[in-house]
């Protein structure tokens, strides 16, 4: 398994990193035994690089996650995550939390859930609008000291944010959705993390899945899919943005890989820092994404690929303007 370094000096992980939320959420219906199964083989493969979060589930992603770690924890690079809080009583609101006191209280709850004593990348997963961001890295700072984490990340944060929580403690990792269709970290993030020596996991790198070129419907998608009320997958747009896909995976035909091989293969390409971070559940596709670790693309390919799927050609925004209004403006 090739290896990449999170920022300047930060750790050795896999080049490639396992998104385990859809095991549990989000995707359609689960399979624990296949989402095990699959684990099991991403490890066998030298991928060690696993990322999940407290509200995928929720809190049910964490326990299967440790169900999997049992026997094997010094094996794998285990990133969680803490920040969205969700309604009890209704699932689909989200709020943010990022006061230290629910820092600490989060983590407990992580640790135990994972069956570990300690979690390798803790991002705080949401910026708190209401706290400043100092106050909670300072507390996760504090969980670096006892030894319950060892390297801090943030997801979904602006060039100022990361700039001033870097100050307070070294930060490892951001991690924002990044892929051909989603290209916002480009603004000012990718550039920032360059600068103070940060590294960058891109969530999202297939689009949700779209860029593999394998949805053709929003029937497609199980009930239960969040991908169905998802603006980027519906009515027009969802015609225009199977367009892009279908040009994309032209020049992979061409290639002679897979469309998804070709997306992580771009992304590869960004920067020696930079960890694609895909999600799956299922075995045939984990092994089909690692393929693109062997992918290499000339400058004219990628050139060729930005041309095809340019900055700004994704038609519908990211997520609902509910979820929307929690990522910086």
């Amino acid at each position: 398994m090739k290896q990449r370094q999170l920022g300047a000096n930060g750790p050795l992980v896999s080049a490639l990193a396992l998104g385990c939320m859809g095991m549990s959420e989000f995707y359609g219906n689960g399979d624990d035994r296949e989402s095990l199964a699959t684990l099991d083989l991403a490890l066998e493969q030298g991928l060690n690089f696993w990322d999940t979060a407290d509200i995928y589930g929720p809190y049910s992603n964490e326990t299967l996650v440790g169900q999997a770690l049992k026997g094997r924890r010094q094996q794998v690079f285990l990133a969680s995550k803490f920040g969205i809080v969700r309604d009890p009583t209704d699932p689909g609101k989200r709020g943010v939390n990022g006061r230290p006191d629910y820092v600490r209280s989060s983590v407990e709850g992580s640790l135990k859930r994972l069956g570990t004593d300690h979690i390798d990348l803790y991002y705080q997963h949401r910026m708190d609008p209401a706290v400043p961001v100092e106050e909670t890295v300072g507390a996760m700072a504090e969980l670096v000291k006892e030894g319950k984490v060892r390297y801090l990340g943030l997801s979904e944060v602006d060039a100022a944010t990361l700039q001033r929580a870097h100050k307070e403690h070294p930060i490892s990792a951001v991690q924002s959705e990044y892929s051909l269709w989603t290209r916002d970290p480009e603004r000012q993030v990718l550039d920032c993390c360059s600068e103070l020596g940060v590294g960058f996991v891109a969530y999202s790198p297939l689009g949700r899945g779209f860029l593999s070129g394998a949805i053709r419907s929003v029937e497609d998608f199980e009930p239960g899919d969040f991908r169905r009320s998802n603006p980027r997958f519906m009515g027009e747009n969802f015609q225009k943005n199977l367009a892009l896909v279908d040009a994309v995976k032209a020049l992979a035909d061409h290639k002679g890989v897979s469309p998804s091989q070709l997306a992580l293969a771009w992304l590869l390409a960004k920067g020696e820092h930079l960890v694609p971070l895909f999600g799956t559940k299922r075995r045939r596709y984990l092994q089909d994404n690692l393929g693109a670790l062997s992918v290499n693309l000339s400058p004219g390919e990628l050139a060729e690929i930005e041309a095809v799927f340019p900055t700004g050609a994704v038609a519908g925004s990211r997520y609902s303007s509910e979820v929307m209004e929690l990522l910086p403006q």
